[in-house]
């Protein structure tokens, strides 16, 4: 048998529902989180890939003008 509460039922059921949403925002929230955290590890990877490629890109053009500097130096002495 039920145990009887004292005041209105309309006075408790708002304190639930309310309880109940803030549990489903927070799971709303963490898994938005989760996927802006996927999405930044994406981009980090993506921004190192692009940094090896930016350097690779540098030292191929300084060996080029190295050997370009030493081909005119052996021409010309």
């Amino acid at each position: 048998m039920s145990k009887a509460r004292a005041g209105s039922r309309f006075l408790y059921e708002p304190f639930d529902a309310a309880s109940a949403r803030i549990e489903a925002h927070e799971r709303v929230t963490d898994e938005r989180w989760l996927g802006l955290e996927r999405r930044l590890e994406t981009i980090e990877k993506s921004l190192e890939r692009l940094e090896k490629r930016m350097w690779l890109a540098v030292y191929g053009a300084a060996s080029l003008f190295a050997a370009d500097v030493a081909l005119s130096i052996f021409r010309g002495g």
